[in-house]
């Protein structure tokens, strides 16, 4: 599963304002700070972006706990991960701390948003941060010695190792995300042409598909076709090799010892073994694409597995790793609670006359807001931070003059 960053794409995760998806205000928070970051783009469209901004913030955090810190969990499979910059600057370690730790032991910092990674145990408040303790677990380790890092921890990302958003990168691109490195990289970056329906497809970057030869041979077959691929059979000598099998029928003096047989009839299949006699071949240059479901098709026998293993590739053999997996679940618990909105459980615990009243200040705030932005809309024009600010100092006169007005009742 691909990552898009595109301009207002709804998708841009890296270093996006971050918002709580707790705060029953989190869409307005995400578009009003994103029209200030992007003031030159037209919001004819931003009505309507509501419930995919709402449904991608359940897709990358729902997956992770807003409220404890994951430490106790040990190396987490998935997990939303942020880095702080203000604790940890450039120059100094590394570290990453969970989505809980940014809420509560790092508000108010600066924060790369890294989107999801895999087998990572929370840094906050561990040796690398020397003037941090963490409130939600602080009896953590020193280092957490299985992590990994790279330099998107310090928030550059491509093999180019620039930001995004980069203030001197003019282009419009996507970065899409490696699933064994798990960088971010520009499209234009890939050594590959993008295929349609990216979204839908896992990417291995071209060097990591070089530090794992084996994977071209998969390649050949699993793919999807790009525009830097070339197949081609093998001919001449390897054609020898394509068919063994042939040599037994061309004549009865070829005799294969018994004992190899039945060590072969024995031992299970190798499905890398058979594609690498088929010969196919693909141009080993550029990044990779794998279609939905190409895990499934690895080979997972005893030798491929310790292959596997050997490259800290393991995780290539369980579905439920890939980012869409993770996203489902997210969605999925996202739902689940729908039935348990903290809003509504906290208005279970008022009185009736209170409950009408906030119920009376959210509608009329809801209304307001689509009214404000519809003017925008139908003239073409942009929001300004502004625009916003002014927007919300009207709501807070409107409520003084309600509350001098005496209370809300119902009769």
């Amino acid at each position: 599963m691909n990552f898009s960053l595109g301009v207002l794409g709804g998708q841009s995760v890296l270093q996006r304002p971050r918002c709580d998806q707790r705060d029953m205000s989190s869409v307005v928070c995400i578009k009003s700070l994103r029209m200030s970051e992007e003031p030159t783009v037209s919001l004819v469209d931003v009505l309507e972006e509501d419930e995919e901004l709402e449904e991608e913030a359940s897709a990358v955090l729902a997956g992770s706990d807003s409220d404890h810190c994951s430490y106790p969990q040990g190396y987490v499979k998935r997990q939303a991960l942020y880095a702080c910059s203000t604790c940890t600057p450039k120059g100094g370690e590394a570290a990453g701390v969970c989505l809980a730790c940014s809420y509560k032991c790092h508000e108010g910092h600066d924060l790369f948003e890294l989107y999801t990674k895999r087998n990572f145990r929370c840094d906050c408040g561990n040796g690398k941060f020397t003037d941090l303790q963490c409130k939600l677990y602080p009896e953590k380790e020193e280092v957490n010695s299985l992590n990994k890092y790279s330099h998107n921890f310090f928030g550059v990302y491509c093999t180019c190792s620039r930001p995004y958003p980069d203030p001197d990168d003019q282009v419009e691109d996507e970065m899409i995300q490696c699933v064994v490195c798990e960088d971010w990289l520009h499209g234009r970056h890939l050594g590959c042409g993008v295929p349609d329906c990216v979204e839908l497809q896992e990417m291995i970057c071209e060097s990591c598909m070089n530090r794992n030869p084996f994977l071209w041979t998969y390649a050949a077959h699993l793919a999807v076709p790009g525009a830097a691929v070339q197949v081609k059979e093998e001919t001449g000598a390897d054609e020898s090799n394509a068919n063994p099998s042939n040599k037994e029928e061309k004549g009865d003096d070829v005799i294969q010892p018994s004992c190899k047989r039945s060590r072969e009839e024995e031992e299970p299949s190798c499905r890398l073994k058979e594609l690498q006699i088929i010969g196919q071949k693909r141009l080993q240059s550029g990044a990779v694409f794998w279609p939905s479901g190409w895990r499934s098709k690895l080979c997972s026998c005893n030798t491929c597995q310790e292959r596997l293993y050997g490259a800290s590739l393991s995780f290539l053999l369980d579905e439920s790793d890939t980012v869409l997996a993770y996203e489902n679940k997210g969605k999925s618990s996202e739902q689940r609670q729908q039935g348990h909105d903290p809003l509504m459980s906290a208005l279970d615990n008022l009185n009736r006359v209170q409950q009408l009243e906030i119920i009376h200040g959210y509608n009329d705030m809801k209304t307001e807001l689509k009214d404000f932005l519809q003017t925008f809309a139908a003239e073409g024009k942009v929001v300004t931070p502004d625009d916003i600010r002014q927007f919300f100092e009207q709501q807070k006169s409107r409520k003084r003059r309600r509350d001098d007005a005496g209370p809300f009742y119902c009769t």
